[in-house]
């Protein structure tokens, strides 16, 4: 059995996102929070918040003991795109590219 929490539409780069899941995949879910609690990325703002949620969920919806959890998949995917101008020399103007993502967490019993 296992439980996810799901984060659409964050307002952060997936690239960016990616570098502290790699952090977290595979371990305990209290190390991961201790990992994410100590991390200096953006990314581990909604992190942190994200696995607790997964962690109410499988607690409060398929009865698992929150003591014996791990992170068994975490990953993101790109979302919406939003593009913005920026005016440079000579009359032009530059896009630029505010990225979005799509973030999953999922945590299982400890066999």
């Amino acid at each position: 059995m296992e439980a996810r929490a799901i984060l659409r539409n964050a307002r952060i780069s997936p690239r960016k996102v990616k570098i502290v899941l790699d952090l977290i995949r595979g371990k305990d879910t209290t190390v991961a929070i201790g990992i994410l609690k100590n991390t200096h990325k953006s990314a581990s703002e909604y992190l942190i918040k994200l696995l607790e949620s997964a962690i109410a969920n499988a607690e409060n919806n398929h009865d698992m003991d929150t003591n014996n959890l791990i992170v068994s998949q975490c990953f993101v995917c790109p979302g919406r795109v939003s593009k913005r101008m920026r005016p440079r020399a000579q009359g032009r103007a530059d896009t630029i590219l505010k990225r979005s993502s799509h973030v999953t967490v999922v945590v299982k019993e400890r066999e």
